[in-house]
């Protein structure tokens, strides 16, 4: 059964916990796991599981937590974004990639 947050900082500290914890960012072709210092593409990494919360009152706090997890490159990992409004520019393969979720 899929498990569900109230909050983002919820959602965070549980994957966390369940060791999720390389901090990763969004970049325009890849996802970087920054302890490592590597590059994820995306055929080197899956998303386990995805999480998104919209503000009550504010289109602009619309977020999304993955967990992501690459063997290839011993990562597992978070990554916070956000979507709507804000989202980042992104190649289309990533979006096809995050898109999937």
């Amino acid at each position: 059964m899929p498990r569900t947050y109230d909050t983002l900082s919820a959602a965070v500290n549980d994957l966390q916990k369940r060791g999720y914890t390389d901090d990763l960012t969004l970049a325009d072709t890849c996802v970087i796991c920054n302890g490592k210092n590597t590059s994820l593409h995306p055929d080197d990494f899956q998303i386990d599981e995805f999480h998104r919360f919209e503000g009550d009152t504010d289109p602009a706090d619309e977020s999304i937590v993955y967990a992501i997890s690459s063997l290839k490159h011993d990562v597992k990992g978070v990554l916070v974004n956000a979507f709507g409004p804000r989202a980042n520019s992104l190649t289309q393969e990533m979006v096809a990639k995050l898109a999937t979720h």
